[in-house]
């Protein structure tokens, strides 16, 4: 089944407050064919005016909801930045991961990580849905195959699936489970193996509302004829944006058409599906594997911040996608996590100023 787009209907009340009227509005939205309601009462949030997670201003409740009825906030209003990719290769603790979780959220309005990259330590995502909890953060959670080991994707798969099953947060948290990061590109399996694992997963989780995807660039789809089998399967369009590696590149200010060509590729085959763009970024260096195809493509921190700037100048644009409107992540949180890719360098300290729009 597919995460739809929110049947558009809005509920609206005034309350008297110390002499204001206060407007509240309540959306409805279609998850997994499915109509979510507003709750009434303390159910819902602590929060009477934002009614919605995981919108900025939201307050997290105290204890952890009985349904998910009325707990996402409406896909139209996903639109714009949204957060970062998060790589957890080094198995950062839970205090690393609540103080940036913390500093995503508060410092940068994120509402989203993405995760990038795999953490093999025992109930690992337990940690990553504790931390973002305790900020207020969605998570887009991912099961890595990696490069080496053929087979520990199985393991990680089990691992992950253990803790959405048993942590009676994980559904409150998870707003997309991305079956691997770039797979078709990778061949990391067949394509129809693929949507096999895809529609298992999607079974498992049946319960929990979760929607499955991959995160995929629209080349990884090209290469194999459209994967038409996966985009068949995948319930939401996480999409690779990296024009820096366009055959034509040259700065990011003059990304666009290479970003519209590969969102317009989305747009035609995903019937009105949501669209994230999940890994997104220019690099500020080129090093071994981070190469452009273009001689005229520059890596440079100008470069990487001109690139954001021009996303954030689209979010009239964006914002009119089918499916709800483009949210987009910045690709990385930190050079840390990757060389070049970060809005934080090693030291953690901004590489130029970024505080692009969460709506318009």
């Amino acid at each position: 089944m597919m995460l739809q787009k929110v049947l558009c209907s809005t509920l609206a009340w005034f309350v008297l407050s110390q002499s204001r009227v206060v407007a509240q509005e309540y959306s409805w939205l279609l998850f997994n064919n499915t109509l979510l309601m507003p709750a009434s009462g303390p159910k819902l949030t602590a929060s009477a005016d934002v009614p919605c997670f995981p919108a900025l201003g939201f307050k997290m409740p105290a204890n952890v909801p009985s349904s998910l009825d009325g707990w996402w906030c409406d896909s139209s209003t996903e639109y714009a930045f949204v957060g970062f990719s998060y790589e957890i290769t080094q198995c950062q603790s839970r205090s690393q991961l609540n103080s940036e979780f913390a500093d995503i959220r508060q410092r940068f309005r994120g509402r989203y990580i993405r995760l990038y990259g795999a953490c093999d330590k025992a109930n690992y995502y337990n940690d990553i849905i504790e931390a973002a909890w305790e900020n207020g953060l969605g998570v887009h959670a991912l099961i890595w195959f990696g490069w080496t080991d053929p087979n520990i994707w199985k393991i990680r798969r089990d691992s992950i699936f253990r803790s959405l099953l048993s942590n009676p947060k994980a559904k409150f948290i998870t707003r997309v489970l991305q079956f691997g990061s770039e797979p078709l590109y990778d061949w990391a399996l067949d394509p129809a193996q693929l949507a096999e694992q895809i529609k298992a997963a999607k079974v498992t989780l049946a319960g929990l509302n979760i929607p499955v995807t991959i995160s995929e660039m629209a080349y990884g789809f090209q290469k194999h004829n459209g994967a038409a089998d996966i985009l068949a399967v995948i319930d939401v369009i996480d999409a690779h944006i990296l024009p820096f590696f366009a055959s034509d590149a040259s700065t990011g200010d003059q990304a666009w058409k290479n970003v519209q060509n590969d969102l317009d590729w989305f747009v035609r085959r995903v019937g009105g599906r949501k669209i994230w763009f999940s890994q997104n970024g220019w690099p500020s260096v080129t090093y071994p594997g981070v190469e452009p195809n273009s001689p005229k493509a520059v890596a440079s921190i100008a470069e990487e911040s001109k690139y954001y700037a021009l996303l954030d100048s689209k979010c009239s644009y964006l914002k009119t996608v089918p499916g709800g409107g483009v949210g987009w992540f910045a690709h990385l949180y930190s050079d840390y996590q990757e060389p070049g890719y970060g809005i934080l360098d090693v030291n953690m300290e901004p590489k130029f100023d970024f505080a692009p729009r969460t709506s318009c």
